[in-house]
C-alpha cells in the first residue's frame, strides 16, 4: 500500500521512493471553466494559457535575450540586458555566412555563402534518396547531412528504397482522386538499402564509403550484415568518420571509422552485443582537449552511462555508473576537464545537470531545485541556462556560473507566473505503486476534478500509452498532465496515467522487459494501476474507461479484448493491430520478424481477439496515416464484423498519424463526447 507524506516540499528529504510522493493540490476557486480551444494545442486561444516564456541563447560565452527580430546582450550576473547588438554582431553571433544544402527535385545541392549552387547528385528520385533522415528516423537519426568541423566535407545519407513495397495511400481531395503511395518496409519484408556518401568541397569529388552493405530479407533467412549506419560523427581534424553499424536483428552493434578522403574502412573500435537488442542512439563526442579520446553513451552495464576511450578503441574507464540514466549530453568545460549533462540520478522522475571531472571521475550537481532541468552550455562551458519547471511552477530561467567547478552560482532571468490563474484547476497527483513483478516501482499521475469530494463516486479513465522511447509521468509543471486531463477532470472524471515497464529512462532490463510480446508485460501492469483504482472509494469501479494513442491506441484495444469485463468504454486513436504491419526498424527491434517468432506475433495480435468485445470502443485514425497505416483499423473491423461485434469507427481525411492545426480540437471534443455518451 503507498504511503504519502503532507507536502511536496518534503521532497528535499529523500525517503522511500514509494512513500515521498503527496497531492499536490492547485488552488481551486469559483471562477473560469477551461474550453478546449484554450486547452487543446490546435484551439484558437492556446497560446493564452501556455506559461510566459523568454528566449537566450549563447554567443560565445556572452549570454544574448532573443525578442523578435532585436537581440540584446544580458549581464549574466545581474540578469540586466547590457544594450541591443549591432548587426555585425548578431551576424558574427549566427556564425556569418556558410555553405548549407538543399534538396530539390529530388537531388542534393550545396549553396555557398554567395548563394551559388552545386549539385551534388543527379540520381536522385522517390526511390533513390539523397540527404535525409533514414531507417524511419529509428536510431536517433533526425537529419541526413553531417558538416566537418571545417565545413569542407559533407557527410550524407544515400538511401535505395526502390525494393520497398508501397503502401497505397489515396489523396481524396481532388476532383478524381489521386494515388499517392509511401513506401512502408513492414516487418519482415524488404527493407531499403542504405550507403553514406562524402563530398569533397575542395576537389569537387563524391566518394561512397565501403560498408559491408545489407540489402533484403527472404521469406525465410534474415540477413544479419550491418544494414542500418547511425550516429554519424566527424574526428575533430575532419579526415575520419564514426559510426555505428547494426545488423538487421538489431543485436550485433559495431562502432566503425572510415577515411573520409577515400571511402575505406579503418577500424573496428567497439563491438556490443545482446540476446535481445542493443540500440545506438548517440554519436561519439572527442574532448575538445584531447582529441585523441572520445566519450562514448551505451546501456551495456543496464544503465545509460558515459564510457572513456581513446580513439583506437581501447576503454580507459567507465565515468558514470549506478541505478540511473543519463538523459542528455550537454557538452564540455575544457578548462576544468569535465563533461555536463542531465541525468535522472536524484529520482527517476527528476532531471538535474551535473559534471563529471574525466580525470578523477567526481560529479557535481550543478542545480538544485525539485523537479526537470534542461540545461543549455555555453562555448566554454563556463556558464549554464538552466530551464527548469515543477509541479507547482510552470517555468523559471536562470544562468548559472559553473566556472569554479564547485559552486554553481544561479542567477534568475525568469519567472513564469501561473497562465491559469483564475481558472478552476484540477488536483495533480503522483504517486507509485508496485509493477505486476511485485518489486518494481512505477509511477503515476491522478488528475481529480477542481471540486472533488471524496465521498462521492467518479468514473475514471485510465489514460495509457506505456511503449518504447516515452513517459507520461515526471516532476514538471502539473506532473507533466495533458491539457485533455484538465478537460476531462472539469467534466467530473478521474483521469489516471501510469508508466508501466516498458517505458523510458529507467533503464534496460525495465525497457526490454516487453522483449517479443509488445503489451503483454504492458497490461500486467496497467491492471496493477486498475487494481489501485479500485482500491480507493471514491473510484466508480463499474464507470472504468481507457484511452490512448499509436501505441496507446495499441493497449487501448489490448485492455478492451483481454479484460473484457473491467473497462466499459475505449477510445483508440491510430493503433497498432498486428505489429506484422508495422515498419522493419521499430518492429523487429522489440518482436524480432515474424518469420522468427510467430507465437509472439500471434499473441499479441488483436484480430483473432476482436470477438472479445464487450464494451463500447471507439476507433480513430488519420485516413492517410503515414506511420500506423489504415490497414491496421480496417482489417480489425472486417475481425469485428465477421465475429458480430460492435466497434465505432471515424476517420479524419487527409490527416496522418496525428491530426493538425485545428483538427485536434475535434478530435478531443470526439473522444472527451464519448466518454461522456457511454461511460457516465
Amino acid at each position: 500500500m503507498m504511503m504519502k507524506i503532507k507536502h511536496f516540499m518534503a521532497l528535499a528529504i529523500l525517503s522511500p521512493l514509494t512513500s515521498y510522493f503527496s497531492p499536490l493540490m492547485m488552488c481551486a476557486q469559483e471562477k473560469n471553466l477551461f474550453t478546449l480551444e484554450e486547452l487543446n494545442f490546435g484551439g484558437k486561444r492556446y497560446q493564452a494559457l501556455q506559461p510566459e516564456n523568454k528566449w537566450y541563447a549563447w554567443w560565445g560565452d556572452e549570454l544574448v535575450r532573443v525578442d523578435n527580430e532585436q537581440c540584446f546582450l544580458v549581464d549574466k550576473k545581474t540578469g540586466k540586458d547590457i544594450r541591443p547588438l549591432t548587426d555585425d554582431e548578431n551576424n558574427k553571433r549566427k556564425g556569418g555566412a556558410k555553405a548549407t544544402t538543399i534538396i530539390k527535385d529530388h537531388q542534393l545541392y550545396v549553396v555557398d555563402a554567395q548563394g551559388k549552387e552545386d549539385e551534388l547528385t543527379i540520381d536522385g528520385s522517390r526511390e533513390i534518396v539523397y540527404g535525409q533522415s533514414v531507417h524511419r528516423n529509428e536510431f536517433g537519426i533526425n537529419k541526413g547531412t553531417f558538416w566537418s568541423p571545417d565545413r569542407q566535407r559533407l557527410a550524407f545519407y544515400r538511401m535505395d528504397q526502390s525494393m520497398v513495397t508501397d503502401y497505397p495511400q489515396v489523396n481524396i481531395f481532388p476532383r478524381e482522386a489521386t494515388y499517392e503511395p509511401d513506401k512502408y518496409p513492414m516487418a519482415g519484408m524488404n527493407a531499403h538499402v542504405v550507403h553514406v556518401c562524402v563530398y569533397d568541397i575542395n576537389t569537387d569529388k563524391t566518394v561512397t564509403l565501403k560498408t559491408p552493405n545489407g540489402s533484403v530479407v527472404s521469406d525465410s533467412v534474415t540477413d544479419t550484415r550491418p544494414i542500418y549506419f547511425t550516429n554519424i560523427a566527424w574526428s575533430p581534424d575532419s579526415k575520419t568518420i564514426y559510426m555505428f553499424e547494426l545488423n538487421r536483428d538489431q543485436n550485433d552493434c559495431r562502432l566503425v571509422s572510415y577515411d573520409a578522403t577515400t571511402g575505406e574502412r579503418i577500424a573496428e573500435l567497439y563491438r556490443e552485443t545482446s540476446d535481445k537488442y542493443v540500440e545506438p542512439l548517440h554519436p561519439i563526442q572527442f574532448l575538445p582537449w584531447d582529441s585523441d579520446k572520445f566519450i562514448m553513451q551505451s546501456q551495456r552495464d543496464g544503465y545509460n552511462h558515459l564510457y572513456l576511450y581513446n580513439k583506437e578503441g581501447t576503454l580507459l574507464k567507465q565515468l558514470t555508473s549506478g541505478p540511473w540514466v543519463v538523459q542528455n549530453v550537454l557538452g564540455f568545460n575544457a578548462k576544468q576537464k569535465s563533461i555536463i549533462f542531465e541525468a535522472n540520478k536524484y529520482h527517476p522522475l527528476h532531471r538535474q545537470i551535473y559534471s563529471v571531472n574525466v580525470n578523477n571521475g567526481k560529479m557535481t550537481q550543478l542545480t538544485t531545485d525539485d523537479g526537470i532541468h534542461h540545461g543549455e552550455l555555453s562555448a566554454s562551458g563556463a556558464f549554464l541556462i538552466d530551464r527548469h519547471s515543477s509541479p507547482t511552477q510552470p517555468r523559471n530561467i536562470s544562468v548559472i556560473d559553473i566556472s569554479n567547478g564547485k559552486t554553481a552560482k544561479a542567477t534568475r532571468l525568469f519567472t513564469a507566473s501561473d497562465p491559469w490563474e483564475g481558472y478552476e484547476q484540477p488536483i495533480f497527483e503522483c504517486g507509485s505503486i508496485k509493477a505486476a513483478d511485485g518489486k518494481t516501482d512505477l509511477y503515476y499521475r491522478m488528475v481529480k476534478p477542481y471540486n472533488f469530494d471524496a465521498n462521492k463516486k467518479y468514473p475514471t479513465v485510465v489514460y495509457v500509452y506505456g511503449g518504447p522511447h516515452a513517459h507520461n509521468v515526471e516532476a514538471s509543471w502539473h506532473w507533466y498532465s495533458r491539457s485533455w486531463e484538465t478537460y476531462m477532470s472539469q467534466k467530473g472524471y478521474i483521469v489516471f496515467i501510469l508508466d508501466n515497464r516498458g517505458s523510458e529512462y529507467r533503464g534496460r532490463d525495465f525497457e526490454q522487459a516487453t522483449f517479443r510480446q509488445l503489451g503483454q508485460i504492458e497490461m500486467q501492469d496497467q491492471m496493477k494501476g486498475v487494481e489501485y483504482l479500485k482500491s480507493l472509494p471514491y473510484v466508480d469501479a463499474d464507470k472504468l474507461g481507457v484511452h490512448g494513442w499509436s501505441f496507446g491506441g495499441f493497449m487501448t484495444i489490448s485492455l478492451m479484448l483481454n479484460y473484457p469485463d473491467v473497462f466499459k468504454v475505449g477510445v483508440a486513436g491510430g493503433p497498432v493491430i498486428d505489429w506484422k504491419w508495422y515498419e522493419v526498424m521499430y518492429g523487429e527491434r522489440y518482436m524480432d520478424t515474424p518469420q522468427q517468432n510467430p507465437e509472439g506475433y500471434e499473441k499479441t495480435s488483436l484480430i483473432n481477439k476482436a470477438k472479445n468485445l464487450k464494451g463500447k470502443l471507439q476507433i480513430i485514425t488519420g485516413y492517410n496515416d503515414n506511420t500506423v497505416v489504415p490497414q491496421h483499423c480496417l482489417s480489425f473491423l472486417d475481425a469485428c464484423i465477421k465475429a458480430g461485434t460492435q466497434p465505432d469507427f471515424f476517420a479524419y481525411p487527409g490527416q496522418e498519424h496525428n491530426m493538425r492545426g485545428h483538427a485536434s480540437v475535434h478530435l478531443h471534443e470526439r473522444i472527451t463526447q464519448y466518454f461522456e455518451d457511454y461511460l457516465k
